[in-house]
């Protein structure tokens, strides 16, 4: 039987890659442009708010089919084995910022208050966001294990079909395990949108071009190769 979420958002997420990558390349272009012309700060401002209005579409999105059937999002099926291999509670890890704007190969050209508010005050605050995610994700994989449940489970397998009392316990049980679980999947979306903004905050329009296009990049490297090993294999 169709799970009708998974493909609802997969046809969703097929688009929404496909205008990732057109704004990828309009970034990669401007950014290759800067030391060729003087760019248009207001320009570059409506582009970077151009990027963050199709991030937060993702989610908005996401949020709305994860309410119907949370679980899919830690198993996507959308996405490449590869890309499930790196997901961290549905997505990137948050810290990832870090490491792009760490990168030697990088042209952000920081100053030194930028890398003191980013590189130390935002990292932090990031870095307490991602263990309360990872207390929580704990929490509910425990509840999903517990012995109580299983049993719950074992008994409505048993229950005739005319006696509702056990299977609605199972239902209220399973019912807080997915609440949960939501819950968990929003605060890690949400310590994503934090750490992107935090660094958008405090970069420069055209650093913020710099670091959109190498962030988005390394996602879209990802699914392509990803997609790629699937061919071969």
């Amino acid at each position: 039987m169709k799970n009708l979420v998974v493909e609802r958002f997969s046809e969703f997420y097929e688009k929404w890659v496909v205008k990732l990558e057109e704004i990828q390349r309009q970034l990669l272009e401007i950014s290759k442009k800067k030391t060729e012309v003087t760019m248009n700060e207001q320009e570059l401002k409506a582009l970077v708010s151009k990027v963050t209005a199709h991030v937060k579409e993702y989610y908005t999105v996401k949020w709305g089919a994860a309410h119907e059937d949370v679980l899919v999002f830690f198993t996507p099926t959308w996405l490449t084995p590869l890309e499930n291999a790196h997901l961290w509670v549905t997505g990137w890890k948050p810290s990832t910022v870090f490491h792009i704007l760490e990168d030697p190969k990088g042209e952000f050209n920081m100053t030194e208050e930028q890398k003191k508010k980013i590189l130390g005050e935002l990292r932090v605050r990031i870095r307490m966001e991602e263990e309360k995610v990872e207390r929580e994700m704990e929490r509910q994989q425990v509840a999903m294990a517990d012995l109580k449940m299983v049993e719950l489970a074992k008994l409505s397998c048993r229950a005739k079909k005319d006696d509702g009392r056990v299977d609605g316990m199972v239902g209220v049980a399973l019912n807080g395990v997915f609440a949960g679980l939501e819950k968990v999947m929003k605060t890690s979306d949400c310590a994503r949108l934090k750490s992107l903004k935090g660094v958008l905050d405090i970069l420069s329009p055209i650093q913020c071009v710099d670091f959109l296009a190498a962030h988005i990049g390394m996602q879209l490297w990802l699914r392509q190769l990803g997609m790629k090993m699937i061919t071969i294999g």
